[in-house]
């Protein structure tokens, strides 16, 4: 991954490091050696302190997006963090500074709202129970429910059918 990524391809990047695998719970970041070169090939540090920011931001954006926690929970992570004007000959320039170690943790949330204000209910969880993946709808009717049909849709509506005809057996 280069650093230029883009912010709702990065978001997604660390909103998607915990998925399950074979049926298991996994987490990308889990090698902090990986995680690391990770973070620097993103832009980063590639500090433990960065790293331990950005999984605790994780933790929160994952809630914030399921619904299980308010967007106030992003809080903490905004502290001490403040913009700053610079006049220039074409107007004002707009600088973020951001505490040492929390650069991609910030950037992540600011992804999160730039999504929330562009695309209002278009980033969601997988519809799929037993997925932990997350999904920026980009479908015209806003409808896409999983994070790959392939994988999860197709899984979903066997699932359906399979009960279906079960029931029908049953009567």
């Amino acid at each position: 991954m280069a650093a230029d990524i883009p912010d709702e391809d990065f978001l997604l990047e660390i909103l998607n490091s915990t998925p399950v695998v074979d049926g298991a719970a996994a987490d990308r970041f889990a090698d902090p050696a990986q995680a690391r070169a990770w973070l620097a090939g993103v832009g980063g540090d590639g500090t433990d302190e960065e790293l331990k920011a950005l999984l605790a931001v994780r933790r929160t954006l994952q809630a914030v997006v399921r619904g299980d926690e308010p967007a106030e929970a992003l809080e903490p992570a905004l502290r001490d963090v403040t913009r700053v004007p610079a006049v220039t000959r074409d107007g004002v320039r707009w600088t973020l500074e951001v505490p040492a170690g929390r650069a991609l943790s910030v950037r992540a949330i600011l992804a999160w709202s730039a999504l929330a204000e562009t695309a209002p209910g278009r980033l969601r969880p997988c519809a799929n129970d037993e997925c932990r993946l997350f999904l920026v709808d980009r479908s015209k009717a806003n409808s896409a429910r999983w994070c790959s049909m392939t994988a999860c849709g197709n899984r979903m509506k066997a699932r359906r059918h399979q009960q279906r005809a079960r029931a029908a057996r049953e009567r």
